[in-house]
């Protein structure tokens, strides 16, 4: 919100995602900006695709497996986020409506650390978080299961993964993108020479290396339109699926 009444004068930016700029305006009644009117885009430098994850207690070692036992133990299943409102509070929503599992619980925490400590503990049987470092660590140590990444291609930090969609859930896509903004009305030479610098800096090997290991996906190309497209497009794309599984603030 600050950013949006920032005067355009190149001092003020956002380093914003795909919550501040397509979910929380979608989710209130009253947005204090419009995500697409009230900035200019600059550069998506990377994402954080979603995961499907559940302790190694769960009977189920595929995705398939995962929607078989949701469908024959209702009631049973539950799953944890970072917050309401969240991504990753969507993703579990969406997964929900795809494999028509309604009676899956949300157990929302105050962000992912607490809930993936109950996950690998064993306190809760499943999560939709966004990939980690710590999620792999628990994954590669067998407490907990990653089944599939909810993203449209697999992780260059854990190739042997499949998307969901390989897993056999088309349309299991939630990603959270990370981008620069600014205050709309900012001079095109100033958009274009940040556009710049910031392809600069991707195009860094060691740059691209600490974002994979981090558990990002590095944007192979981005510009201002083609951040503004991706806004637009996210916006266009999440509207319906939360009106049909009639996602709201919790």
């Amino acid at each position: 919100s600050e950013v949006a009444r920032a005067q355009p004068d190149g001092y003020t930016f956002l380093f914003g995602n795909t919550s501040t700029q397509v979910l929380l305006p979608l989710l209130m009644s009253r947005p204090p900006y419009d995500p697409i009117r009230d900035f200019a885009s600059i550069y998506i430098l990377c994402n954080s695709p979603t995961v499907i994850v559940v302790h190694e207690s769960v009977p189920a070692r595929t995705l398939l497996e995962l929607i078989a036992y949701a469908k024959a133990n209702p009631g049973r299943l539950s799953y944890g986020s970072a917050g309401a409102g969240t991504l990753t509070n969507l993703a579990g929503e969406l997964f929900k409506q795809l494999i028509d599992a309604p009676d899956i619980v949300h157990i929302p925490y105050k962000g992912s650390a607490p809930g993936l400590t109950d996950l690998a503990s064993g306190h809760i049987p499943m999560m939709t978080p966004n990939i980690g470092g710590a999620l792999l660590d628990f994954h590669r140590t067998g407490k907990v299961r990653i089944l599939a990444v909810a993203a449209e291609t697999r992780l260059r930090v854990a190739p042997d993964i499949p998307t969901a969609t390989e897993a056999g859930l088309p349309g299991m896509v939630a990603a959270n993108f990370n981008g620069l903004f600014a205050p709309a009305g900012l001079a095109p030479a100033i958009i274009d020479r940040l556009a710049g610098a910031t392809r600069r800096l991707m195009a860094d090997p060691a740059f691209d290396q600490l974002l994979v290991a981090s558990g990002f996906e590095p944007t192979a190309e981005s510009g201002p339109q083609q951040a503004e497209r991706l806004v637009t497009d996210e916006v266009a794309r999440w509207t319906p699926i939360m009106h049909a599984t009639n996602f709201k603030m919790e």
